[in-house]
């Protein structure tokens, strides 16, 4: 538990904070948090769910208690973002800042996962493909082993060769984030590699691979700042073990779980985050092409190896199990397509499975799948593992290496989803979502996902883990966090917490909710009403952000908005976030005005204090779409077992993000501004009144 010595060091480093930091003002809330954080980790597989409003300050309450906890128990501590931004302003700002006041001394690495770094060895073999007559000079086998998807553009050759110079020179690491020219869609899958194309220790290049050097960093590091998805990546990945009944997991790309402090920063987007991980699909055409390319490459691999047999198969008989994988994938596009009649009306035809429930038929083709990829993918590992641990393969064997390692990890992917369709649900957790989509061009896709992050959390994190720690400034619903709970499949002994606000919010902001004729459902009627409203009563000299739940929406408002005031919009998409964001800031600040419009991602996340953001207006309540088929098999079950969907997901969902979006107005406490709901579900629904509390405690004025 929390030890007196590690107490007297929280609050030494906490005043040497309050004393080094220029301005620095007491807040309450953040001394709450430092020492929830600190019992939390210093527990053993402690949990916390902490919500903690904008100007909490809250990355420096858990960097003071989540270091001291891990210095006194020898652990390390890892931070987990969803953004790029935030990682970067831990490493760049707030960490060496906070080591700097505190006094310590400790190692601090950034984790990414392998496709944001340079392959070296993939980076050689673009170059060399520039170079040689054909595009592998690989005789019989060119097609197969191609880097290029189609012939490159003069940019992407002066790009190469740039991104070449700066790394053969040392001028540049190898971290793509960073790349010294402009990386095309084209050229970066060429110059990044999967666990799958990576061959490790075989690799000529593995001495100098920037990945294998961030590994090492990572390896040696007391803070690690990582995204969430390479966290959660680590966290589903087989651990060592120690031969218990138990599997254990985690540990293998960064520290041990059971060695580390876990704080998940943003952490609203864990429960997506999580089900995405379990998410596996299968283009059934795409598929039959890729298993024809395998076997001429198998065909390379067996002639290269110079072998009769590779892992107990002739060459014969793998051609033989491709084969049979390749007829069975047909024979299930076949039963789909005579038991599925998609309706031509639709944009995006989906047949989704009630309660997660397929057609017999189509669970029985998915078993016999699941058998056959379950046995290519066995003796493709031991055709690769033959590739790779050759002495004298060439070029050849380097291109073989990758594109069987690429093919491995597709066929490990077609077989979790069989799995996922054949599998029986168990009579307790939510089923999982099983649906097929048409595509444009009229192809099958078949998907399957987890419709909860409960089970995948329980099995990997809670308990596995040294201590956990979720934070955020939105976790729950007004302090209400058993949506979030269920979400999460958070223990019961976890505890959660909402902080108030350091701000005066009452004195600072108010809601209105404007008198008007039209709901959301009325779509026309609603973006007319809207435009109107925006055309009125809109200070179009000022800052201002207007925030949709739709790309149609937005587009039908800028349609009916008079001229000149469209020409002070600027819409998410028709520049670079970056680029539209500066040009907003730049007119703001010269007084000429600028409006925002955005989608949901410009509802988080986005900072802009004082002038630049003193309306706040927010179109309609963001209530997930019905037609996800995740959210729906999940909806489906709530049904069935008595439970009311919409009250207890729908709604705390939509609440959740509605205090997201009015997080973009008072970034400090000098910021002062309104919110403008132009949704009269608020005030017309019965659940309005709720969501209404739940808000922060602005001013309100409601019109009637």
């Amino acid at each position: 538990m929390l030890t007196n010595p590690t107490k007297a060091a929280i609050r030494a480093a906490y005043s040497r904070l309050k004393d080094g930091l220029p301005g620095f003002r007491p807040r309450a809330s953040q001394g709450k948090m430092i020492a929830e954080v600190a019992k939390a980790l210093a527990g053993a597989g402690g949990v916390a769910a902490i919500e903690a409003p904008t100007g909490t300050g809250k990355s420096m309450a858990y960097l003071i208690a989540g270091h001291e906890v891990a210095r006194a128990q020898k652990k390390k501590l890892l931070i987990a973002t969803a953004t790029v931004a935030l990682q970067e302003q831990l490493v760049e700002r707030d960490i060496p800042l906070y080591l700097q006041l505190s006094g310590h001394v400790a190692k601090v690495a950034l984790a990414k996962g392998r496709g944001r770094y340079l392959c070296p060895r993939n980076l050689a073999m673009a170059r060399n493909s520039l170079a040689g007559s054909t595009q592998m000079g690989l005789a019989g086998f060119d097609a197969d082993l191609a880097l290029w998807a189609r012939p490159p553009a003069e940019r992407d050759k002066q790009a190469l060769s740039k991104l070449a110079q700066a790394f053969d020179a040392g001028e540049w690491n190898g971290d793509m984030d960073s790349a010294p020219e402009p990386v095309s869609d084209l050229l970066r899958p060429m110059l990044t590699t999967s666990a799958g194309g990576c061959t490790n220790r075989k690799c000529g290049q593995f001495m100098i691979c920037p990945f294998f050097a961030a590994r090492r960093a990572v390896d040696d590091a007391d803070i690690i700042v990582a995204n969430q998805d390479l966290v959660l990546a680590d966290l589903t990945m087989p651990g060592d073990g120690d031969g218990g009944p138990d599997p254990a997991w985690g540990g293998v790309i960064l520290p041990r779980p059971d060695e580390t402090l876990y704080v998940f920063d943003e952490a609203h987007h864990i429960p997506g985050k999580a089900i995405d991980r379990g998410a596996a699909e299968v283009h059934l055409a795409n598929a039959v092409r890729q298993l024809s390319r395998l076997g001429r490459q198998v065909h390379a691999a067996y002639s290269l190896t110079d072998k009769e047999n590779l892992g107990k198969l002739s060459l014969d008989a793998g051609d033989a199990k491709l084969q049979e994988l390749s007829d069975a994938l047909e024979a299930l596009e076949k039963e789909i397509r005579l038991g599925w009649l998609p309706d031509p009306a639709e944009s995006e035809p989906m047949y989704r499975g009630s309660l997660g429930r397929l057609p017999e038929a189509w669970v029985e083709h998915a078993r016999l799948l699941g058998l056959q990829a379950g046995e290519v993918q066995r003796w493709l590992a031991a055709v690769r593992r033959a590739v790779v641990e050759m002495t004298d393969g060439g070029p050849t064997q380097e291109a073989l290496s990758r594109e069987l390692g690429i093919a491995l990890e597709r066929v490990g992917k077609q077989a979790a989803c069989w799995q996922a369709w054949s599998v029986d649900d168990p009579d307790q957790a939510p089923p999982l979502a099983r649906w097929v989509t048409l595509t444009g061009d009229q192809q099958l896709v078949c998907h399957a996902s987890a419709v909860s992050a409960a089970g995948l959390l329980r099995n990997v994190l809670w308990g596995n883990a040294s201590g956990v720690v979720l934070t955020s400034a939105t976790l729950s619903a007004g302090g209400n966090f058993r949506g979030y709970a269920d979400a999460v499949g958070l223990p019961d002994d976890a505890v959660t917490l909402s902080l108030p606000s350091p701000f005066d919010l009452a004195a600072q902001a108010q809601l209105e909710v404007p008198a008007m004729d039209a709901l959301p459902d009325a779509r026309e009627e609603h973006a007319q009403a809207i435009s109107d409203w925006l055309a009125e009563h809109l200070d179009w000299d000022a800052g201002n952000l207007v925030l949709f739940t739709s790309r149609a929406k937005l587009d039908r408002v800028l349609q009916r908005l008079p001229i000149d005031k469209v020409r002070k919009v600027r819409a998410q998409g028709s520049l670079g976030k970056t680029q539209l964001i500066a040009e907003h800031i730049t007119d703001v600040e010269s007084g000429r005005g600028s409006t925002l419009f955005g989608l949901a991602s410009f509802g988080e996340g986005l900072d802009l204090p004082g002038k630049l953001c003193e309306t706040v207006v927010i179109t309609q309540l963001p209530f997930a779409v019905p037609t996800d088929p995740v959210g729906a098999t999940y909806a489906e079950w709530l049904e069935s077992r008595g439970r009311n969907p919409f009250i207890e997901v729908s709604i705390p969902e939509a609440t959740r993000l509605l205090t997201q979006y009015c997080g973009r107005l008072i970034r400090n406490e000098s910021d002062s501004g309104r919110i403008v709901l132009l949704d009269r579900r608020v005030v017309t629904k019965r659940y309005g009144a709720g969501m209404l509390r739940a808000l922060p405690p602005f001013r309100r004025v409601i019109e009637r």
